[in-house]
């Protein structure tokens, strides 16, 4: 039996639905899938680990002063106290204890990592140091940094110097910051010694040196390098894969020679021997960072917005008299001052200071940077992030992560005996080609991020290129580190017994 044939008008009618609803079906299953299987929602991990520079919710706080505000002020007292596995007493059997768990860390590391001991992220573990080494003196400088008239010697602001060598808060700030809120992916803390590569020591050297009293701060240097000492991983490697950040040449220095074999931080090498001692100080063992920028950076805007303002050929402003490495300063003012084109000034870092030297930078193609007292100046990295192209005379000098970058491309270098001739720096730079200062004005805007500290630290800055420079360390350090193991061991076991009391009563000489 046949179906009932349906009008024509009424089976289109009754189908009309049917379609509607499923072409709605279909398209809400597209978009479903289309979101669900999208490139911006299968690869966010991803694209943050290859493109990680820039956190998408917190903005990299770059003045120190208010970088530690925000610090004391929400996060030192809501760090978490983690475990820290230093004792108070010491004995051999720490130190041996401490030993054998390494020794089977890293066995455990070269069985399974195809790229150990050069593999990344370095692991660094942070002593949980009292606070009369660490908060108490970030506070000292919170509570008095507004007191200008606390001056150097020759004038300089103290607590401006403080701040061009505060690497040492960069750093530990990003180290102790929590897991989801650090951007750097090469080093991570850890909270067991057999576990670290190396020992971070967040001891403030500088700003214990400039504003406690003179026997204040030499009683704290002695109480922290016998905390430090008396610590199993020291004693283990004789400090060898210990940091301590000593940027400024006169901190740390009535005890340092107790801790030469550690990986110093430091602004240069000083080469003359004025600052440190023969011996204690390597481009094998220790570390060159930048200073802090004692201006602003000139971001791509401002680059833009400047073009046309550097009208002067060459600026300078700073102290013309200076001792060691810096005398060239005075000569090459006579030899300058009154030339065409040619800006220098005498002028301290002060608030005022650094407003007219912001100024004079981005309104000038060179700015000058000769030695100070030692080869290095913090004016090289105010000219570099102002996009003032260094001309760098300073025959001593060694540069930050001189291994990764390259200051040929942004900077000039004139030897001393050069720049002491009569009309030799200005012919020299007036025969710099204008397509030459482009292509150096547009590698400064690039190279410009490395020498930007902040909080929270940025991928490709500063503190950066500290761990990859660091760990093109560790294989040295830890061939150093068992050579001494296995010399000091070899020379207990044909001392006498007399000879270990005497090695013991020598080993610490500060009690």
């Amino acid at each position: 039996m046949r179906a009932k044939q349906m009008p024509s008008s009424i089976l289109t009618r009754s189908k009309s639905p049917v379609i509607l609803l499923f072409a709605v079906t279909i398209l809400a299953l597209s978009f479903f899938f289309f979101f669900l299987f999208s490139p911006s929602s299968t690869t966010t991990t991803t694209a943050a680990v290859t493109v990680p520079y820039r956190h998408p919710s917190v903005r990299p706080e770059t003045s120190f002063v208010a970088s530690l505000e925000h610090f004391l002020a929400h996060k030192a007292p809501k760090i978490p106290a983690s475990s820290d596995d230093t004792v108070g007493s010491v004995i051999d059997h720490d130190v041996r204890r401490l030993d054998e768990r390494k020794f089977v860390k890293e066995m455990e590391w070269l069985r399974g990592d195809p790229y150990y001991p050069m593999s990344m992220p370095v692991r660094v573990y942070v002593y949980e140091m009292p606070s009369k080494f660490t908060y108490d003196l970030l506070w000292l400088f919170r509570n008095t940094y507004r007191e200008t008239s606390n001056l150097t010697s020759n004038g300089s602001p103290v607590h401006r110097l403080i701040e061009q060598h505060s690497i040492d808060y960069w750093l530990w700030a990003d180290l102790i910051a929590p897991e989801s809120e650090r951007l750097l992916k090469n080093v991570v803390r850890v909270v067991k010694q057999e576990e670290a590569d190396l020992f971070y020591v967040p001891f403030f050297t500088t700003i214990s040196f400039f504003l406690l009293e003179k026997q204040q701060c030499k009683a704290l240097y002695r109480e922290a390098l016998k905390w430090v000492t008396d610590q199993p991983a020291w004693k283990r490697s004789e400090g060898r894969d210990h940091i301590f950040p000593i940027h400024h040449p006169w901190s740390f220095k009535s005890v340092r020679r107790y801790v030469k074999n550690a990986i110093w931080l430091l602004p240069d090498m000083d080469s003359t021997g004025n600052w440190y001692k023969p011996g204690q100080v390597s481009l094998e063992k220790d570390l060159i960072l930048p200073y802090v920028p004692n201006v602003d950076l000139c971001d791509a805007k401002c680059l833009l917005e400047s073009e046309s303002k550097r009208t002067a050929l060459l600026f300078f402003r700073g102290r013309l008299k200076r001792n060691a490495g810096g005398k060239i300063r005075a000569k090459i003012g006579a030899e300058l001052t009154g030339a065409k084109d040619v800006v220098i000034e005498e002028g301290t870092a002060g608030e005022g200071g650094k407003a007219a030297a912001q100024k004079g930078m981005r309104r000038s193609i060179f700015c000058l940077s000769p030695a100070g007292d030692t080869p290095s100046s913090a004016r090289l990295f105010d000219a570099i992030v102002s996009g003032c192209i260094p001309v760098i005379i300073s025959d001593e000098l060694e540069l930050p992560f001189e291994g990764i970058l390259d200051y040929r491309k942004m900077a000039v270098f004139i030897s001393s005996t050069d720049a002491v001739q009569p009309g030799w720096i200005l012919r020299y730079l007036t025969s710099i080609s204008s397509t030459q200062i482009r292509e150096m004005r547009r590698n400064l805007a690039e190279y410009s991020r490395h020498f930007v500290y902040s909080n929270p630290a940025q991928p490709l800055g500063p503190e950066d290129l500290v761990w990859r420079m660091m760990a093109g360390k560790l294989v040295n350090i830890k061939l150093h580190t068992r050579r001494s193991q296995r010399v000091v061991k070899e020379t207990r076991s044909v001392c006498t017994c007399d000879c270990r009391r005497s090695n013991s009563t020598h080993s610490n000489p500060i009690n």
